[in-house]
């Protein structure tokens, strides 16, 4: 999980800090030290006028440009004369590109990584028609909105969806007044989607605790030594009746053997053209111990190059537009910040305890679309900061005074070190 992590951070904090650099240098601008990781130093070695290091602590990165009001606070060499390698000696027009790089190279990275996983790995989905056949499982957050089992949603607020996916994202979700139209037998309900909804699905003790596609079922693998291979369940069997009650649908079958737990219960079981009945122990858990087939149909697509690239940016660019909208709700109150903020800790969960190369590359993608947004935010100490002086310095031709800068550096670090300890505060009492 750290190990994820934390390759995860070196590599979007390297290509950032690289983003800088080369601008930079590009501009003649020298370049002291570039950091993957903040101080105390692990190693690092120089190479020409630039030491490249790894520092401890692997939470960002920096790029040390001469002749820069930065996080160093380095105002002894900005008390000299300006020479033409600094940064404060060149036009407003390049040092906004320099400030801008970072922001770019994230931008390039995310959709580069969206494309090469369109590419790979195609996209496998549920589409609606197919969804709908069954309609959806409602669980515990799901009922709570006022959703059953077996509804068939057939629009988000008057919108046609495509795809099961469609149902939880940001339209739903983060959209004001949004709802879902319903088919609930012969009757078409609307069910209203509360504003805070996002905060539910944000909390870790209910995961998975929304809605599911609804599927019939075969019995697939059997695992060793289960209650399943002890009776002798084989894969392609059919249970249609758990304890007497019918079951069609998987979900039913769970609600049903969960009534038993720790006891014995028959299984009515279709093997073919024949009818047979076994009787399993179940413990505590409840588990029979086989893996359930869907029957039900995913779609799998494959795509070219420029295709992929098209849904890559498109994939790149949502994760964007999900965190403005996610932002829009904390600030209106729709969202308790304490349910929608997560730090280093938090973002690790995410990416588990297992490594799965899909899910490593999908997650440095989001966070390298993320990383960028943030950036942009118009916060002294942030690139946004800057940026917002240096579009003021271009458009009035009146340069903000070191000593403004100075301040409005030291006022973005204070904030950027209390929403520090209030996500590393948050991510350990989400813990427990």
């Amino acid at each position: 999980m750290a190990a994820q992590i934390i390759l995860s951070l070196s590599i979007l904090v390297g290509v950032h800090e690289a983003g800088h650099m080369f601008a930079a240098k590009f501009f003649g601008m020298r370049v002291e030290q570039f950091s993957i990781g903040f101080p105390p130093k692990i190693f690092g070695v120089k190479y020409g006028e630039t030491e490249y290091s790894f520092g401890a602590i692997p939470l960002g990165g920096f790029v040390k440009i001469s002749g820069m009001i930065d996080e160093s606070m380095d105002m002894d060499a900005m008390s000299e004369e300006p020479k033409n390698y600094e940064f404060r000696s060149k036009p407003a027009w390049q040092r906004l590109i320099v400030m801008l790089g970072g922001i770019i190279v994230n931008v390039i990275v995310g959709v580069l990584i969206f494309t090469a996983l369109v590419f790979t790995y195609g996209e496998q989905y549920f589409p609606k028609a197919e969804l709908n056949k069954y309609g959806i499982v409602a669980y515990e957050i799901g009922e709570k909105i006022g959703l059953q089992s077996g509804d068939i949603i057939t629009n988000i607020s008057g919108k046609d969806y495509e795809r099961f996916s469609d149902l939880m994202g940001s339209e739903a979700l983060l959209s004001d007044n949004a709802y879902y139209t319903v088919q609930r037998g012969n009757e078409e309900l609307k069910i209203e989607i509360p504003a805070n909804l996002i905060e539910d699905l944000s909390d870790r003790k209910k995961a998975g605790m929304f809605i599911a596609p609804r599927f019939p079922f075969e019995v697939g693998a059997i695992s060793p030594e289960s209650s399943a291979d002890k009776v002798g369940l084989k894969p392609g069997d059919k249970i249609v009746a758990v304890g007497g009650i019918k079951v069609d649908y998987f979900d039913q079958f769970e609600m049903e053997k969960h009534k038993h737990a720790g006891a014995s219960v028959d299984l009515s079981i279709l093997r073919g053209n024949e009818n047979l009945k076994l009787t399993v122990d179940l413990d505590s858990s409840a588990m029979v111990g086989f893996q359930p087939i869907r029957l039900l149909q995913l779609k799998t697509e494959q795509y070219g190059l420029v295709e992929s690239a098209k849904i890559g940016s498109k994939q790149a660019f949502a994760a964007v537009w999900l965190n403005i909208k996610g932002l829009g709700k904390v600030f209106s109150g729709d969202i308790d910040p304490r349910k929608a903020l997560s730090g280093p800790i938090g973002i690790a969960r995410i990416f588990g305890g297992t490594w799965d190369w899909h899910r490593f590359w999908n997650l440095t993608g989001m966070l390298s679309m993320v990383l960028a947004f943030m950036n942009l935010l118009p916060i002294p100490a942030l690139d946004g900061g800057h940026v917002v002086f240096l579009m003021y310095e271009i458009v009035s031709g009146r340069k903000p005074s070191d000593k403004f800068l100075e301040n409005a550096q030291k006022v973005g670090m204070v904030m950027l070190l209390a929403l520090m300890v209030f996500v590393f505060g948050n991510d350990i009492w989400n813990l427990f």
